[in-house]
C-alpha cells in the first residue's frame, strides 16, 4: 500500500507530457511564442483554438514531427525526448484524414506499426484482432479500406495508433471530416474509448462544441499564445477576455465602462444603465477602464411590464424572430442595441414583451 502511494505520489509530481517554454517560427511568422504546457495521466486535455493559433504546431513538436525553434524541454513519461525522433517517442498521432494506406486490408493497416518495430506475425496479428475489437470493427479484419464508411475509417485510425499501446494519444482535428450526426457519435465513442483505456489523450479541434463535450481541461490558443486554459465549464462560464467569451459562443458582448464592485459583484455603465455581474478578468479592472459586458442568449429572460423589479432590466421590443426548430433565437431591440435571446417556450408571444432581464449570476463583466 505505501508502494502503491509513493507510485501515486511520484505521478502527481510528474505529468506524462511536460512541453516548457516552445517557441517556432516559419520564416517571419512567429507561430508559437513561448508555449508551456503539461497533461496528467489518464487527462483529456483539448488544444483548442482558430486556424493559425498554433495548436496544431504544438502537436507536432509533441509528436516530433516538427523540431521547434526554441525549446527548454519536452518530456513523455519523464523521459527528455526533445532530441528523440518521432518513430521512437512514446506516443501516437491520428489525424483529420485517416492517413491509411488503400492497398492494404484493414487489418494489415492496423498491423503496420507493430510490423516496422519488428513484432512477429502470429503477435501482431492478435493485437490487431484486440485493437479492431476495441473499435467495433472486429469483423472487419479483412475488409479493404475503400469498402468502408467515414466513421469506420476513422475508427481503423483509432486502431492502428493504439495497437502501439503508446503512452499518450495525440488526435490532430480526428472529426473535422466527418458530418454532424457521425461527429455526434464518434464523440461518444472516444469517451467511451478514453474512459476503457485510461490513457491521456491530447485532442486538437477549432470546435467549442467537441472541447466542451470530451475534455477534463481545455487550453485555448490564439495567435501562438495560451489565452485562457481550465475545466470546459470555467471556459464557458467564466471567460477571461472579450476574445474568449466571443470564440466561446457568448451572443451577447456589449461595450461598457468599469464602475467598481459592490457586494462581490463588478458594476459597469453602459449608457445610462448600470449592469451588474461577475469580474472575469486575471487582473482587476480601474474605474473608468473599457470592458464589455457579456450574457448568453439562453440567459435573457423576457417579461410583458418593467414592474416585476428583475435585476440587469431594460425596456425592448420585438426584433428579428428566427426559428430553430427546438428553440426560437428572438431578437430584442434595446437602447444598448440589438440582445439575442433564446426562447425554449413556444407558448411566449414576442409581440407581448416589453422588457428583457438578465440574473447577476449569469452575467460577466471582461477586460476589453
Amino acid at each position: 500500500m505505501a508502494m502503491a502511494s509513493a507510485v501515486r505520489a511520484e505521478g502527481a509530481r510528474h505529468p506524462i507530457l511536460e512541453v516548457r517554454d516552445a517557441t517556432h517560427r516559419f520564416g517571419d511568422v512567429l507561430a508559437l511564442d513561448r508555449v508551456s504546457i503539461t497533461a496528467a495521466q489518464g487527462e483529456f486535455l483539448t488544444i483548442l483554438g482558430e486556424s493559425g493559433s498554433g495548436k496544431t504546431t504544438l502537436l507536432r513538436i509533441v509528436s516530433g514531427l516538427e523540431k521547434p525553434s526554441e525549446l527548454e524541454s519536452l518530456r513523455i513519461a519523464g523521459q527528455d525526448v526533445a532530441r528523440v525522433p518521432a518513430s521512437d517517442r512514446n506516443c501516437t498521432t491520428v489525424f483529420q484524414h485517416y492517413a491509411l494506406f488503400p492497398h492494404m486490408s484493414v487489418g494489415e493497416n492496423v498491423e503496420y506499426g507493430l510490423k516496422v518495430r519488428g513484432v512477429a506475425l502470429v503477435e501482431r496479428r492478435r493485437r490487431a484482432t484486440e485493437a479492431l475489437a476495441l473499435v467495433r470493427l472486429g469483423d472487419k479484419f479483412d475488409r479493404r479500406v475503400h469498402q468502408l464508411s467515414g466513421g469506420e475509417r476513422q475508427r481503423v485510425a483509432l486502431a492502428r495508433a493504439l495497437v502501439t499501446r503508446p503512452a499518450i494519444l495525440l488526435l490532430d482535428e480526428p472529426l473535422g471530416a466527418l458530418d454532424e450526426k457521425l461527429r455526434q457519435d464518434m464523440q461518444v465513442e472516444l469517451l467511451d474509448l478514453h474512459r476503457k483505456l485510461g490513457l491521456t489523450f491530447v485532442y486538437i479541434t477549432h470546435s467549442q462544441e467537441e472541447a466542451l463535450t470530451m475534455s477534463d481541461r481545455i487550453i485555448l490558443m490564439r495567435r501562438g499564445r495560451i489565452v485562457q486554459e481550465g475545466t470546459p465549464a470555467n471556459i464557458f462560464e467564466r471567460p477571461a477576455t472579450r476574445f474568449v467569451a466571443d470564440f466561446m459562443g457568448m451572443e451577447n458582448l456589449i461595450p461598457a465602462r468599469f464602475e467598481g464592485l459592490e457586494d462581490g459583484f463588478a458594476v459597469a455603465r453602459v449608457g445610462a444603465h448600470r449592469v451588474r455581474g461577475n469580474w472575469c478578468g486575471v487582473e482587476q479592472a480601474a474605474s473608468g477602464d473599457q470592458v464589455h459586458v457579456g450574457v448568453r442568449a439562453e440567459r435573457v429572460r423576457f417579461a410583458v411590464s418593467g414592474d416585476e423589479g428583475h435585476p440587469n432590466q431594460i425596456t425592448c421590443r420585438q426584433g428579428q424572430t428566427v426559428y430553430k426548430g427546438k428553440y426560437v433565437d428572438q431578437g430584442a431591440e434595446t437602447e444598448l442595441g440589438t440582445i439575442s435571446a433564446r426562447i425554449w417556450d413556444h407558448g411566449l408571444d414576442p409581440a407581448r414583451i416589453t422588457h428583457l432581464w438578465w440574473r447577476t449570476e449569469d452575467c460577466v463583466i471582461v477586460p476589453d
